[in-house]
């Protein structure tokens, strides 16, 4: 009984570490992060009505630039802890496959918006990459 609840008590907290050779799960966690560090900024801007037009178009070609890191790194041998990829990224690759290329359409959206300085196509494009970003988290990524 104490083992047991010595056992139960040491997973709490503790993170899983990704020790695979090459470390596919941590690097493609990392590379959503690194995404999401220009794409927040820019949802900011647009929520709390402080577009700035020359930072936001700067953004979005960061974001242009980083978008496509993290999609390689989705092997069929990478649906191991730490992942928070559902079973469903392999089981239905080709509908995860849709979406990647939706999320991709959208932000080439986005960054033409964005280099036209207008808030409003600027906030409908932007809106458009969160819903993708949305849906494929429904879908495919674990809570």
């Amino acid at each position: 009984m104490l083992a047991a609840l010595v056992l139960g008590l040491s997973a709490c907290g503790q993170p899983v570490e990704d020790t695979r050779p090459g470390q596919p799960v941590k690097t493609r966690q990392t590379a959503f992060k690194e995404m999401l560090k220009v794409f927040e900024p820019m949802g900011t801007m647009l929520r709390t009505n402080s577009y700035h037009a020359d930072r936001f178009a700067a953004l979005a070609v960061e974001l242009v630039a980083r978008r496509d890191a993290p999609w390689t790194h989705f092997g069929a041998d990478t649906n191991y802890p730490p992942t928070k990829a559902r079973p469903t990224v392999w089981s239905k690759s080709e509908a995860f496959e849709r979406e990647r290329q939706a999320f991709f359409a959208a932000t080439d959206e986005l960054l033409v918006a964005a280099q036209g300085r207008e808030a409003e196509a600027a906030r409908k494009a932007y809106f458009k990459v969160y819903d993708l970003c949305q849906s494929c988290h429904r879908e495919f990524k674990e809570k």
